[in-house]
């Protein structure tokens, strides 16, 4: 499957992306959304400050700004409550599932905007694990891959530029590229595989916010211990072996050495990075409690990662960033002016 080159560049945004770290930081911005299966809802995420959920009513006035500000991608994750949760996640395939609905709204009143959604089952199943687990409460492989390339193929149907499977499946890379071949969108839908994510104290804002925290046990069978910079690399080389588009490594601040270390052994793939919410909270209580300046402090984070050899900057700060840049952008036209 990784000779299929075609999903990694089949949109504008994925081109600017296949040419590295050199592109203009505003279009290596990736937005996280939380869509809610209350379409008419908006909730404000306690957990996570200046964020919200959003029901599909409120897409069009909540992304008309971002886009006018020069927002070119985001990275959709589901948050059901009126949906059923059981074993299987089946809701993630649902037809009322959230990100499923909202594929084609963003794509209807958004068409130059790059859709990426999250796959994983954990927001969806009633044990909150991303896969399916056997009678001793273990995952099961073969399962759990099958069905995670089912939701990415439901994605890829509702119109998803990009699936990015968060779970930490083995062998779902590969699955997924199946089941995109075999419904003919192998072509047109790329995948950003989080081939590197780690087992991190750091993702507890986002739980909350998806709802999807594991109601018993830890994910530290399937996510990759924090020490592990061995087995980043080959998580990362099993699934560029089985087709993924681009990779990524999560959280971001504390592993900047394996950015390097990836950007070093995979340099033809673009690679994100994802500042996780544990990190968008501290950066933002800190400098509400006047710490340090919070433009200032983020970014400095995001140039760091940029230079460590990211791409693609997945973060929370997406929309403050893009208004500081447009402003700076504005500071020089005035200055060109006045000479």
């Amino acid at each position: 499957m990784s000779r299929f080159l075609h999903s990694g560049y089949h949109h504008p945004v994925l081109r600017i992306w296949q040419a590295g770290s050199s592109t203009n930081l505003a279009d290596a911005l990736l937005y996280p959304i939380f869509i809610s299966d209350e379409d008419s809802c908006i909730e404000n995420i306690t957990t996570l400050p200046g964020q919200k959920r959003f029901g599909i009513q409120h897409l069009n006035s909540v992304l008309s700004p971002l886009v006018d500000d020069g927002l070119k991608a985001v990275l959709l994750f589901g948050v059901i409550t009126k949906l059923d949760k059981d074993a299987a996640g089946s809701s993630a395939t649902s037809p009322l599932n959230p990100v499923i609905k909202a594929i084609p709204i963003i794509r209807e009143s958004f068409p130059s905007l790059l859709v990426v959604t999250d796959v994983c089952l954990c927001a969806y199943t009633s044990h909150g694990h991303c896969g399916i687990l056997n009678e001793a409460g273990q995952i099961d492989s073969l399962k759990s891959m099958d069905a995670i390339a089912e939701v990415a193929a439901a994605h890829a149907k509702a119109g998803a530029h990009v699936v990015a499977p968060s779970d930490m499946m083995d062998g779902r890379i590969g699955a997924i590229k199946k089941h995109l071949l075999e419904i003919n969108k192998i072509n047109t839908v790329a995948v950003l595989s989080y081939s590197a994510k780690f087992a991190s104290a750091f993702y507890g804002p986002f739980r909350d916010a998806a709802k999807s925290a594991p109601s018993s046990g830890d994910r530290k069978c399937y996510q990759l211990p924090p020490m592990s910079r061995g087995l980043a690399i080959r998580a990362t080389q099993r699934d560029v072996d089985e087709g993924a588009d681009m990779i990524m490594v999560k959280p971001g601040m504390a592993y900047l050495d394996i950015v390097r270390d990836l950007k070093n052994q995979f340099p033809h793939h673009p690679l994100a990075i994802y500042q996780v919410s544990g990190e968008y909270a501290m950066l933002f209580h800190a400098a509400s409690n006047g710490v340090f300046d919070l433009e200032t402090v983020v970014m400095e984070t995001v140039g760091g990662m940029r230079r460590a050899g990211a791409d693609i900057i997945i973060s929370y700060f997406s929309p403050q960033i893009l208004k500081w840049l447009k402003r700076d952008m504005q500071d020089k036209l005035s200055i060109a002016d006045e000479k």
